[in-house]
């Protein structure tokens, strides 16, 4: 419930912020040129951004026919333009109340001057971090190796390679071309096992079927094995997903397990459709069920924050995605800020938390592949994940 509060309350003052950065923006184009050829080209451009903000929302997308190339750009420029003029805005009027704070009895025309382009830079600098961010961090795809241990690992799983991609978002700001580099490279790890975390797409009218042919494209020894991701349920494509996956080799796991035999040992696979937040008193309710005795168990999710009640429920790992490591992380003080952290504590990485039998939960959660709202990536690169499970 607190968490809920907080996501709220985060989201309403950014919209607020955003707003009223806009607004500000507004008044001064139009003081400087009170002309109506100018105050009409403000009134279509601030139209446009309002447009592009609305079809971001899958219920609004779905009643209004316009091309994914089409809604991509108007929905990227939107947020693109949203947050580095919120950013610049907010950065130089705060720079300008520090640097001027007291200095109205002792003006100084040359301080004033420095002071003023010391701003101008300060304000730029969410621009040129945003284009690094679109143009050059986004598709930056990196191999991740991560050693996993797990309590009293059967020998036959020692170094077990499992492949994970999630949060593709294949369509405007990911090209199927992108999407084959990311499955050469992941060929290449010949990993034993691959895992799809969902948010294959991010609209119904996106790319899902070159989606899903280039993920079959990997054929590891032991399958390709998923689960849906929120905006799998937002396009309402979840049974098409898993119908066209099946047809390709591809098995969504929608509240169901799959055991795989190697060796002398079995790896048993669940997965679940994605766990709101909202329903966080109910999270993996039943999947206690799909766990099988004397298998190192699995559960593939979406959503990270299921990872306590996975762990309760004596899951020996738990694979997510979802966050995208935040997107937008930037490092200040040794601490790494991004919006990520308001929705939950695990962003990134790999967490552990003690089961009732004492022994520890292992939880990885990747950065993925695609980017969803503002198409850039700053601080927190897209990955591809090689999860290696070792003996605790």
């Amino acid at each position: 419930m607190i968490t809920d509060l907080l996501s709220n309350l985060a989201d309403l003052a950014a919209i607020s912020i955003v707003i009223w950065v806009q607004w500000r923006i507004g008044v001064s184009i139009l003081s400087w040129s009170p002309a109506k050829l100018m105050r009409a080209l403000v009134a279509v451009f601030w139209f446009l951004i309002a447009a592009g903000f609305l079809l971001s929302f899958h219920g609004v997308n779905r009643h209004v026919h316009i091309s994914p190339f089409g809604r991509g750009v108007l929905g990227g420029v939107t947020y693109l333009w949203a947050f580095c003029s919120t950013a610049a805005f907010v950065a130089r009027r705060v720079w300008l109340w520090l640097a001027n704070r007291g200095s109205a009895s002792n003006f100084n025309p040359e301080r004033r001057m420095l002071v003023n382009a010391a701003g101008n830079l300060l304000a730029a600098a969410p621009f040129a971090m945003t284009g690094f961010g679109a143009l050059i961090q986004r598709t930056d795809f990196h191999v991740r190796e991560v050693e996993i241990p797990i309590p009293n690992l059967p020998r036959d799983l020692h170094g077990l390679r499992i492949l994970q991609l999630t949060d593709i978002h294949l369509g405007p700001f990911l090209s199927e071309r992108d999407l084959e580099r990311v499955i050469d490279e992941s060929q290449n790890l010949r990993p034993h096992l691959a895992v799809i975390t969902g948010d294959l797409i991010s609209m119904a009218d996106d790319p899902l079927d070159a989606c899903l042919r280039q993920i079959a494209r990997l054929r590891p020894d032991a399958g390709i094995l998923g689960c849906m991701g929120n905006h799998e349920v937002y396009a309402k494509v979840e049974r098409y997903t898993a119908e066209q996956g099946a047809r390709l080799g591809i098995d969504f796991l929608r509240g169901r397990s799959r055991p795989l035999r190697f060796g002398a040992a079995t790896l048993n696979i669940a997965g679940v459709d994605y766990q709101r937040i909202a329903n966080r008193d109910t999270y993996l309710n039943g999947a206690e069920r799909l766990m099988a005795p004397g298998a190192v168990n699995v559960m593939l999710s979406h959503n990270p924050d299921v990872f306590p009640a996975a762990a309760r429920q004596g899951y020996d790992l738990t694979i997510s995605g979802h966050t995208h490591g935040g997107q937008v992380s930037v490092e200040i003080l040794s601490q790494s800020l991004n919006i990520a952290r308001f929705l939950t504590p695990y962003v990134y990485g790999s967490y552990s938390q003690s089961r009732p039998s004492g022994a520890a939960a292992a939880l990885y959660v990747s950065r993925g592949i695609g980017t969803i709202g503002i198409p850039v990536r700053i601080g927190a690169p897209p990955e591809i994940t090689l999860l290696r499970l070792i003996p605790a």
